[in-house]
This record gives structure tokens, C-alpha cells and sequence, in this order.
């Protein structure tokens, strides 16, 4: 016969001494409240979110460069040279002398010579996608080498085997010019280790685009260059269209600053449109960068007025749209009523005008004279090693 169960003994209440202290809970991984803690070391809630916050705090604070009036002018005119440039490069374009895809910089201005302008030449790095004319120009490159190589000539800087999509001047520093989506940003991050590596104090400035900016390797290089404190600034350059389709229908994260937060990268969102915001938004990220903090991201929101590439209709957004960034957000048209405002006269600017005109006319004139790549060049730049 089954004997009945014994009842069981009430559980006495553990001494004071046996109950886990706080160090003890985190050293377990749980709190008192049975969560899991924070290993040692470990950040939460608003410390966290204020080192991310820190540099556009920074930049809201003072957001525009204190430029001098020579600097200023200078930004105008390199502005300048790049519209009209991008401008000639478009005829040239549409009389068959530059084939293949070519990927104008009308607009967008203001990004590559309000971050350039704060590099050291000669010992910070420049790397970016294919809409690379104007990043080049910012760099001081001349512009006879760039549009022979653009129409395919032996003088272009590439010897006129590259093309628009891939410059290089590895003198300048100018690493391209690729035309994989998001490949720049690894190859970047590269540079940047580079940098670290021979400890040349050199930063490495990699732009890429909001389309870009969902690739997989983009992220990949983000986790390596803050787990290494690389010294990189992360550039994108959001023109709000991608290829053709609009941001807030190909991105779940639209605040493209915020896109480095998981890998406690810092960002900033900068106007694109105004170069002085853009200067002093490199100048906040370069001093972060140079200090050895590790990589920066910055937003700049610009806006091309040509289609994504020469072929481009840009059916995907209204002329009145185009129409009004041109009137009221010009970054061209800011800069010359700022210099109008210091006291600069019309009569200068109008020089300047002229005067790069006949720069990019000349331009034009040197890579139309100029011949073709010779016969042997289609064997060189292949292998590293002679065969």
C-alpha cells in the first residue's frame, strides 16, 4: 500500500551574508532585479548617448567657419571652377568626345571644397565613388589632366584608361574614383590603417553616397575602423535620390548621421548647401580624428541638378523641385552674396568668372588636341610585375 506524501519543510529565508552583493550581481551578469548587467567597463543610458551626441553638439553650437575673406574667395572660386568645369564636361559629353557613363558634380559643390579645403595636402588621403571630377579639382589637381581623361587621352591622369569613374593621382593623395557601389568605403578604411600603421598623421576622407550607404561592406568597415581607431572620416554624401529612388523609399534609417551609433562611431548632420557649415563641420571632425579618437561619420545633405548620370532623365522628382533648390539654396550663389555682403564687388567676381571660363575652355581645347593612349598602354597598369 502507497504511503502518503510527506509534506515539505517551509524554506528558511537565506542569512543576510549568503544574499548576492551588487559587485557580485554584475560580476555574474545579472542584477538584483534578476536583469542582465552591464559587464565592467561597460556604458548605458546617457553616457552613451551624450559621446555620441558630443560632436554634434559641437557642430550645433557653432556651425559656421570663420572664414577670412581670402579664404572665402578661394572657396568661390573653386566652387566656381568645378560648376563650370562639370558644365563643360556635359558638351563635350553630348558632342560624343567623353564616352561611357559620366556622373556630374552640378550642385554638390560644397561638400568637396568645404571638407578638402581643411586636409593637408600631401599627408591626408581622398577616396570616393564615381562622381569623382569635382572632388579632384577641390584637391588643386589640374584640370587638364582630368578632362583629357575624361575624352580618353593619353595626357588624362590616368593616361586615359580610366576614364570619369577612375582618377587617380596617387601625388595627391587622390585614390580614386571606383565604380563599385560602396567598394571606396573598405578601401578607405585601408587607407586609414595605413595611415595608423606608418603613424604618418595622415586621416583618410572616404565619400560615399546615400545609396551606398545600405551596402554590407559599408558596415564591415565601420566595426573594423572603431575597433581599431582608425583615423578616418566616413563622408555621405546624401543627395537624397540615390540612383533614382527617393531615400525615404530605399531606407529604413533616413538620419544617415545616426548609422555609425552601433558601432559608437559619432555623427553630425551638416548642411551641404552652405560651404562654411561644411568647413567647420571638418574642422570639429578633424580634431576629433587627429586626437586619436578613432572615425567620424558626417551627413551632408546636398542636392545634384543633374540626373544621377548623363543618361539620367530624373523623372523621379518635379523641375519645380530642382527649380527651387537652384534659387534658394545654391551653394555658389550663398558664397557670392556673402563675398557681396564683405564688400567684394561685382567687378571682381565678374573677373573671376571670366577668368575661369577661359581656365575650363582651355581645358577642354588641351584634351581635344591632345591624342589617344599609343597601342602598347592597353598592356600596361595590369600586373604589379613585368612579363
Amino acid at each position: 500500500m502507497a504511503q502518503p506524501a510527506r509534506p515539505r519543510a517551509a524554506k528558511k529565508p537565506a542569512p543576510a551574508s549568503a544574499k548576492a552583493s551588487p559587485e557580485a550581481s554584475a560580476k555574474s551578469g545579472t542584477g538584483s532585479t534578476g536583469e542582465t548587467a552591464l559587464p565592467q567597463g561597460g556604458v548605458a543610458g546617457d553616457d552613451a548617448s551624450f559621446a555620441l551626441r558630443s560632436l554634434q553638439q559641437a557642430h550645433a553650437n557653432n556651425k559656421r567657419f570663420d572664414a577670412s575673406d581670402e579664404q572665402l574667395l578661394e572657396f568661390y572660386e573653386q566652387m566656381l571652377l568645378i560648376r563650370r568645369f562639370e558644365e563643360k564636361a556635359g558638351q563635350l559629353y553630348g558632342l560624343g568626345l567623353i564616352g561611357g557613363f559620366c556622373h556630374l558634380y552640378i550642385g554638390q559643390e560644397a561638400v568637396a571644397v568645404g571638407l578638402q579645403s581643411a586636409l593637408t595636402t600631401g599627408k591626408d588621403s581622398v577616396i570616393t565613388g564615381y562622381r569623382d571630377h569635382g572632388h579632384m579639382l577641390a584637391y588643386g589637381i589640374d584640370p587638364n589632366v582630368i578632362m583629357a581623361e575624361l575624352t580618353g587621352r593619353g595626357a588624362g591622369i590616368s593616361r586615359g584608361k580610366g576614364g570619369s569613374m577612375h582618377m587617380f593621382s596617387t601625388e595627391h593623395r587622390f585614390f580614386g574614383g571606383h565604380g563599385i557601389v560602396g567598394a571606396q568605403v573598405s578601401l578607405g578604411t585601408g587607407l586609414a590603417f595605413g595611415h595608423k600603421y606608418s603613424g604618418d598623421g595622415g586621416v583618410c576622407m572616404a565619400y560615399f553616397g546615400d545609396g551606398a550607404a545600405n551596402q554590407g561592406q559599408v558596415y564591415e568597415s565601420f566595426n573594423m575602423a572603431a575597433l581599431w581607431k582608425l583615423p578616418i572620416i566616413f563622408v555621405i554624401e546624401n543627395n537624397g535620390y540615390a540612383m533614382g529612388t527617393k531615400v525615404s523609399r530605399g531606407s529604413a534609417e533616413t538620419a544617415f548621421y545616426r548609422r555609425g551609433t552601433g558601432f559608437r562611431i559619432p555623427g553630425m548632420d551638416v548642411n551641404g548647401m552652405d560651404v562654411l557649415e561644411v568647413r567647420q563641420a571638418a574642422e570639429v571632425a578633424l580634431e576629433y580624428v587627429r586626437g586619436g579618437n578613432g572615425p567620424v561619420l558626417l551627413e551632408v545633405k546636398t542636392y545634384r541638378y543633374r540626373g544621377h548620370s548623363m543618361s539620367d532623365p530624373a523623372k523621379y522628382r518635379s523641375r519645380e523641385e530642382v527649380q527651387e533648390m537652384r534659387e534658394n539654396h545654391d551653394p555658389i550663389d550663398g558664397a557670392k552674396a556673402e563675398l557681396l555682403k564683405r564688400g567684394v564687388t561685382e567687378d571682381k567676381l565678374k573677373e573671376i568668372e571670366k577668368a575661369i571660363r577661359a581656365r575650363v575652355g582651355q581645358s577642354a581645347d588641351f584634351a581635344e588636341s591632345s591624342p589617344e593612349p599609343e597601342l602598347h598602354e592597353l598592356y600596361t597598369d595590369i600586373l604589379v610585375e613585368q612579363y
